[in-house]
């Protein structure tokens, strides 16, 4: 069990408001990105299809966030892809990346509209220009939850994201859901990877400057 004060309710004081003065090794990440040359390999009835996309990345700082003793700087995001050329959306997603500085923890949370939610957790420096994030389905705490069909056709076991973060400012993620497909014995590797250059800087609170 972690170690944990006995007083649970007694919040940090002073408490700094610059978010991204606070953000750690999140900071890089911070404002509105784009990635043309996504790829993602994912499932089929006839095998794995390999997909391009194109993605735009929003990270906007969230003020700072206690449950008591414990302090979380963090980013509130949301995804949008398409296929190149094409309208239609191809996958949205929002959630947070968090960063609380005491225990030097990265958690990212993600929800997608097909029903699944994941919170992801790794050990990160606060100047790491390279970090992974893991989830698996039998964690109690940083785990996956997906709705009944997903469980019964695809079911997913574990999630990792891998951050790079560039010496020219731009950063890249591979991402690896590793899913239990009904009707096969062996696991999938359904794999997403992008390079995001900055549109825009991000937009803090405007009373918190």
């Amino acid at each position: 069990m972690a170690d944990f004060p006995q007083d649970i309710y007694t919040e940090p004081s002073p408490l700094d408001v610059d978010t991204l003065a606070n953000l750690g090794p999140l900071r890089p990440m911070a404002g509105i990105w784009q990635g043309t040359r996504g790829l993602d390999v994912k499932p089929k009835a006839e095998g794995p299809k390999k997909q391009a996309y194109v993605e735009r990345y929003e990270l906007q700082p969230t003020d700072p966030q206690t449950n008591g003793p414990q302090l979380l700087y963090g980013l509130r995001y949301h995804i949008h892809i398409t296929k190149p050329e094409q309208v239609k959306t191809y996958h949205e997603q929002v959630g947070y990346w968090l960063w609380e500085p005491a225990t030097e923890t990265v958690v990212h949370t993600l929800t997608i509209p097909r029903g699944q939610v994941v919170m992801a957790v790794g050990k990160v420096k606060p100047d790491a220009t390279e970090f992974e994030l893991v989830a698996t389905a039998d964690d109690p705490n940083f785990g996956i939850r997906s709705t009944p069909f997903l469980d019964y056709g695809f079911r997913t076991v574990e999630f990792r994201i891998k951050v790079t973060i560039h010496p020219d400012g731009s950063w890249g993620y591979d991402e690896d859901t590793v899913m239990m497909i009904r009707g096969q014995s062996e696991p999938f590797h359904h794999t997403d990877r992008n390079l995001l250059s900055k549109l825009a800087e991000p937009t803090p609170n405007p009373l918190a400057r």
